[in-house]
């Protein structure tokens, strides 16, 4: 897919399988009410980002499915590469830093309350900011956005802990990197984060 602006989006999904997908949330729901939920913010996630003007990437966990539901003219599809969250990201930063995109960001797919006007202020302030976070109420972040490749804030994190969007900040102050920090939401990890919002699904 040729590149048509200097922004990217990149989307880290996992494949819907039943027993792989939101596993804490599993526990308490049963493995198959578990994937219809992660299905449903995936429809939400795709409907959400449609309407942004940048360049979107689909990044699968584990296979590039032959037939999904992201439009193949708007999603590019890749496969994440990596034994760590932190290694994964950082090899996709680099990979669309190496072509020439100028604001990447990166976003999961299991939050709900994500709305295009978040999408829209992460761009925007990568237009003076070196970084931008959206940290999420659990302690992690459900967006990242770099106007440059900064390896630094993937290396030695605790991966899903709640010490995550913590230690992302201070290694911004460490080494001198601006960074914005967007309005704090909710990732969908457990029972309780999904009543907050199924009401809108």
């Amino acid at each position: 897919m040729p590149k048509s602006t200097s922004n990217a989006l990149l989307i880290f999904i996992k494949n819907p399988q039943k027993g792989h997908v939101k596993t804490r949330l599993a526990a308490t729901v049963g493995d198959e009410r578990a994937l219809e939920i992660y299905k449903k913010l995936l429809v939400y996630t795709r409907q959400t980002v449609k309407p942004l003007q940048a360049d979107k990437q689909v990044w699968y966990s584990q296979f590039i499915p032959r037939q999904d539901e992201w439009d193949d003219v708007m999603f590019a599809k890749k496969k994440q590469q990596g034994e760590t969250l932190g290694t994964r990201m950082q090899r996709a930063f680099k990979q669309v830093f190496n072509k020439g995109y100028q604001r990447v960001v990166i976003i999961g797919s299991d939050c709900g309350q994500l709305k295009g006007k978040h999408l829209e202020h992460a761009y925007e302030a990568l237009e003076t900011n070196d970084v931008v976070i959206g940290p999420a109420e659990d302690g992690g972040y459900y967006l990242l956005g770099m106007r440059k490749f900064f390896p630094v804030l993937f290396k030695d994190k605790p991966w899903s802990t709640d010490d995550v969007f913590g230690q992302t900040v201070n290694d911004c102050k460490t080494y001198g990197l601006s960074y914005h920090v967007l309005e704090m939401l909710n990732d969908v990890d457990t029972k309780e984060d999904w009543n907050q919002i199924k009401g809108q699904f």
